[in-house]
C-alpha cells in the first residue's frame, strides 16, 4: 500500500471535501482518502498496482481543484 499527501488548491468547504473524497474513493485500488481543508492536503492510501498516482491527481483536477504536488 502506497501513501501520498497531495497539496491541493481551491478546496474551501464541506462540499469540496465530499467531492474529492467521493471521486477519488471510487477509483479502483484506492483504500482511503482524507481531506484536511486547513492544510490544503489530501492524504491517499492506494494500491499502486491497481491505480496510478497520475490517475488520482487527474481525478482531483476533474473536480475543479489544482494539485500542487
Amino acid at each position: 500500500m502506497e501513501n501520498v499527501i497531495l497539496h491541493v488548491e481551491g478546496m474551501s468547504c464541506g462540499h469540496c471535501v465530499k467531492a474529492v473524497e467521493s471521486s477519488v474513493g471510487e477509483l479502483k485500488g484506492v483504500d482511503t482518502v482524507k481531506v484536511d481543508l486547513d492544510k490544503k492536503e489530501v492524504k491517499v492510501a492506494y494500491d499502486a498496482s491497481s491505480v496510478k498516482l497520475d490517475q488520482i491527481k487527474e481525478t482531483i483536477d476533474d473536480q475543479g481543484y489544482e494539485v500542487k504536488s
